[in-house]
């Protein structure tokens, strides 16, 4: 492994591919602690309000501007805690640790909630992070007992993790998405040593592997599944531009999952599955030269709509990973530097502005008119962990700090 790394280090630091430098990394993390003490003075006005007591984490600006925050219970819960985490992690600065502590302890209690499959976006982000950077006791159960109730979702005859429920259009809706949440799974198999986690996990990765993806490797947002047969019922978008389109984010999701998998099994097919996912990316006509994308990529009316930076920073994120797997390491690098360079110089937030969000012009829900073209708190997360895997890899380090 460690020359694996070396060779890494030596292919992706040669000054052709070296747009994004670590004085950029540098200048870009003061900027996020600036940014981020921002956000903890919103985030202290709103808890000023007696009746705010269940909000514990930002998520966006809404359409007036306002600075909106989140139960423990919404998907985003997690990603606030977990940027602060990566602010220590850069920093070793105990002051954010404390912080990264206070916040993670609200998503806490998430770790049973048993009717929502974002188990890895709330508790992993958060608590998988402070697992990983202080090895703390507390932290492990609560990881495992958060991958027991993931796995309560699990259907062994569809071979997936229900997305959602109460969905009266779906039986067993499963979407791509849902890929970022095995990571939790993978890591409750290594904290105890039971296997059914991992099992769980590359049973919904191969299943979504054989039913996701079109033949050009873009992804379908949402399959639904006769929960007693395991038959494909329908195959849609929720949050694209139509059932047959490439939903900009999603496609963000697959290339981040399957990476992740790739890591965690060595199992080629997902290694494969990233890079042909890569491929569909980066080859679409539809992708700007920027290298952020439109919200969809066959939204009709390219090039006048939204652009999706949440998207770009998941990629980002991403690649800098497969890079390191990839016999593409060079171009997959050099593409991951070109977004986090194009995010840091055109797609900031101004300076003490936005209340404290780092990114602007990311796409939620357009489908629904929800958080379009507005800061987005998993964009911030995904853009931060870009940065420090890109300083990792600068560093000659694994991309990843897993012990």
């Amino acid at each position: 492994m460690k020359i694996k790394y070396f060779v890494a280090f030596l292919l992706l630091n040669l000054p052709a591919i070296n747009v994004f430098s670590q004085t950029d990394v540098v200048k870009n993390f003061l900027f996020a602690e600036k940014q981020t003490r921002l956000m903890l003075k919103e985030v202290d006005s709103v808890k000023a309000d007696p009746g705010s007591s269940v909000l514990v984490s930002p998520r966006t600006l809404n359409a007036d501007g306002k600075f909106v925050m989140v139960p423990s219970k919404d998907w985003c819960s997690g990603f606030f805690p977990g940027e602060l985490w990566f602010l220590y992690e850069y920093t070793k600065d105990k002051t954010w640790m404390e912080l990264a502590k206070k916040f993670t302890a609200n998503i806490e209690v998430e770790k049973t909630n048993g009717i929502t499959h974002d188990m890895g976006f709330k508790l992993y982000n958060s608590v998988g992070n402070g697992y990983r950077l202080t090895k703390d006791a507390h932290y492990k159960e609560v990881i495992i007992e958060g991958a027991k109730t993931l796995s309560t979702r699990f259907n062994p005859v569809v071979g997936s993790i229900k997305s959602w429920d109460n969905r009266k259009q779906w039986k067993f809706p499963v979407i791509i998405d849902n890929m970022l949440n095995l990571e939790l799974l993978f890591e409750a198999t290594r904290l105890t040593g039971d296997s059914t986690y991992y099992k769980i996990a590359v049973a919904h990765a191969n299943t979504a592997m054989k039913n996701h993806f079109r033949a050009d490797y873009s992804s379908y947002h949402v399959i639904d599944y006769d929960p007693e047969t395991g038959k494909v019922l329908h195959k849609q978008t929720h949050q694209g531009y139509a059932d047959e389109s490439a939903w900009a984010r999603g496609q963000a999701w697959g290339l981040y999952g399957y990476t992740m998998c790739y890591r965690e099994t060595h199992n080629k097919a997902y290694l494969q599955q990233a890079e042909n996912i890569a491929k569909f990316i980066f080859s679409n006509p539809n992708l700007p030269a920027d290298l952020i994308p439109y919200w969809d990529y066959n939204d009709p009316a390219i090039p006048n709509v939204p652009r999706d930076v949440s998207a770009a920073a998941v990629a980002a994120s991403a690649l800098y990973e497969l890079s390191t797997y990839s016999k593409n390491a060079k171009d997959y690098h050099s593409k991951a530097d070109k977004i986090i360079k194009t995010l840091s110089t055109h797609y900031q937030v101004q300076a003490g502005g936005s209340k404290g969000f780092l990114l602007l012009h990311s796409t939620g829900h357009k489908p629904a008119g929800s958080e379009i073209d507005a800061p987005i708190i998993y964009a911030d997360y995904y853009y931060l962990e870009a940065l420090l895997r890109k300083q990792r890899l600068y560093k000659g380090q694994p991309v990843i700090n897993i012990n």
